[in-house]
């Protein structure tokens, strides 16, 4: 049986990956006693390099997180268990959250680094790759694949958006809608002013080589060289719990937090791709470290 004081923390956080780490390393060098529960499963596994992140640009994101890891577990209140948190409740000092396992955690304060899901289209080779050459930043990858010969995989504002953005990045770019097109006829005039053809074709699969586009063949039989392919896909939370708990979620399906990362349930706060648009390791990095010095604030106010 679990001793009650081994298991109460006065933070939990779930989900271990780049802002969860970051608020553990706030709360940790406050000497608040933190217990991180992660299922071992970023959405940038197969991403073999992260960029525009200073001091770590280039670096393989698996690296990056595993020195993030053994820099916050130096600190020796900081707990970290490889785990999925499948349901959370409310008590009377905080909250408790049961694992896998059927491990019963509590706190007092609870902070989601959970991420999001994508969910990929119905086009074979897609998932193979995904964060290698179909990639969803420019930001984050752009600047590898300049002048390479480029789609978007995106339709209405999205890519436009996207277009806008790449177009800087390279002149071989071509926006794929698989489907009818949903342009307004302003943003028609803007995609044809800048050159960029739309293809409205159905893609039936991407060829690769370990991740690598090669090409993409369509439903009609039609074959188009692409090296990099920018894709805007829908996403779910990737745990249910913020909304058993009785979290808002924006329209976008992202966790709705204040400007210090708070949910609308008090005690609650969310940090890194699950709150917010930008998805990027620089931004969950960020969004981490603030959420862990505000939970740490919140306690002091109570405590002091």
């Amino acid at each position: 049986m679990s001793n009650a004081n081994t298991n109460n923390f006065d933070v939990i956080i779930i989900g271990g990956s780049y802002s969860g780490l970051s608020a553990a390393m706030a709360l940790g060098r406050s000497l608040r006693k933190v217990l991180i529960i992660d299922g071992g499963k970023p959405c940038n596994r197969q991403t073999p390099h992260s960029h525009n992140f200073i001091t770590h640009d280039g670096e393989k994101p698996a690296a990056i997180a595993a020195k993030a890891k053994e820099q916050v577990l130096t600190y020796s209140t900081v707990k970290f268990i490889e785990g999925l948190a499948i349901s959370g409740t409310k008590t009377n000092g905080g909250f408790a959250i049961t694992t896998d396992t059927g491990e019963v955690y509590s706190c007092r304060k609870l902070i989601f680094a959970t991420g999001v899901k994508d969910l990929f289209p119905d086009i074979a080779g897609f998932s193979e790759c995904w964060g290698i050459s179909v990639i969803h930043c420019p930001y984050c990858h752009g600047y590898e694949a300049r002048d390479e010969v480029t789609g978007i995989l995106a339709n209405g504002d999205a890519a436009m958006h996207l277009a806008q953005l790449v177009n800087n990045l390279t002149k071989k770019l071509t926006v794929y809608t698989n489907d009818e097109a949903s342009f307004t006829l302003e943003q028609k005039e803007k995609l044809e002013r800048n050159s960029i053809p739309v293809v409205e074709t159905a893609i039936e699969r991407i060829d690769h080589k370990d991740g690598h586009i090669e090409r993409i063949v369509f439903s009609d039989g039609n074959v188009t060289p692409v090296s990099a392919l920018y894709a805007r896909v829908p996403f779910v939370q990737h745990s249910d719990i913020p909304q058993s708990l009785g979290c808002n979620l924006t329209e976008m399906g992202l966790i709705e937090v204040n400007a210090f990362q708070q949910t609308n349930v008090e005690g609650v706060y969310a940090c890194g791709d699950n709150a917010a648009m930008m998805r990027s390791v620089a931004n969950a990095v960020y969004t981490g470290n603030l959420t862990g010095a505000m939970v740490n604030k919140e306690l002091t106010d109570a405590e002091f």
